[in-house]
């Protein structure tokens, strides 16, 4: 399999040599539909394909990501599926939760440049490689790769949010309750009557709809897709979890795109889209610090 070496006996007639074999460069390639095709390495790795041989050995993977984004795109859409119970006021006009009851506010980071962020600044990095690299398959299954993180942890976050979600910190601002405090036992539910459901919402339903999907954070899923995989795509080529001591510079690069991803759904917090517990990975950072 490439360090295979074989000695041959001296015939006396042919001087005595050594025969190394060198598969490691003939190596089977999927084509998309688990036909296999020999490809050789020493001839192709580099080479840029054709766009109908690239179509060909990356159509399935084309297929599955656009069913995904369908999926995902059709359960984004939806409204939520659980009905949530939510107290709003005590008996004596308190407000239950005021964490509930922060002003809606617009997003520092909005999705759309957090979803560009984590795809265009790795893709960037990705393509800037190859002036060392220079080869089309090492761009090709990094980019694929990187597509296959962001659209499935996009897909999963959409149907997390849509099955269990959460109550944002803007919750009761949007949905405007229409309780008449005096009238509690009359119209609310459970122990002493302080437990009420959308239904007493009078806001925009939009707008209420996307209070209730609090957790997972989107802004979060796609940071941490995009800048976990450019991490491990730099500390394949930087080799800085190796075992020999790398360049300082090198850890800051590898680290570099986990404080972008941080930052991002750091920023969440501040402009009271999303809680802390909404945030797994800073939840994480969190606990660890209390250990």
């Amino acid at each position: 399999m490439g360090f295979i070496t074989r000695r041959h006996q001296n015939d006396g007639n042919t001087p005595t040599s050594v025969i190394t074999t060198t598969n490691t460069h003939d190596h089977l390639r999927n084509d998309g539909f688990g036909a296999k095709t020999n490809v050789s390495a020493g001839d192709n790795a580099g080479k840029m394909p054709s766009f109908g041989q690239w179509i060909k050995s990356s159509l399935l993977d084309l297929v599955t990501m656009l069913c995904m984004g369908v999926v995902g795109l059709g359960v984004y859409f939806a409204s939520p599926a659980p009905t949530r119970s939510f107290p709003i006021f005590f008996q004596d006009g308190e407000i239950v939760y005021p964490q509930f009851a922060y002003p809606l506010r617009r997003n520092i980071i909005p999705i759309w440049a957090a979803a560009l962020m984590a795809s265009l600044i790795p893709i960037s990095l990705i393509l800037l490689a190859q002036i060392h690299n220079r080869s089309f398959w090492d761009a090709n299954n990094a980019i694929m790769g990187l597509l296959y993180s962001l659209i499935t942890a996009a897909v999963f976050q959409v149907f997390l949010k849509w099955l269990i979600g959460g109550l944002r910190p803007h919750f009761l601002t949007v949905c405007k309750p229409r309780v008449p405090v005096t009238t509690l036992e009359e119209t609310g539910k459970g122990l002493r009557n302080i437990m009420f459901d959308r239904r007493i919402c009078t806001g925009n339903e939009k707008e209420i709809n996307d209070s209730l999907e609090s957790f997972p954070s989107g802004h979060s899923t796609a940071a941490f897709a995009g800048f976990v995989f450019l991490a491990l795509y730099l500390n394949s080529k930087l080799k800085v979890w190796s075992n020999y001591h790398s360049a300082m510079w090198k850890m800051i690069v590898l680290w570099a795109p986990i404080l972008g991803a941080t930052l991002i759904a750091a920023s969440l917090t501040i402009d009271e889209f999303h809680n802390c517990t909404n945030q797994p990975p800073l939840k994480i950072l969190i606990d660890l610090n209390r250990v």
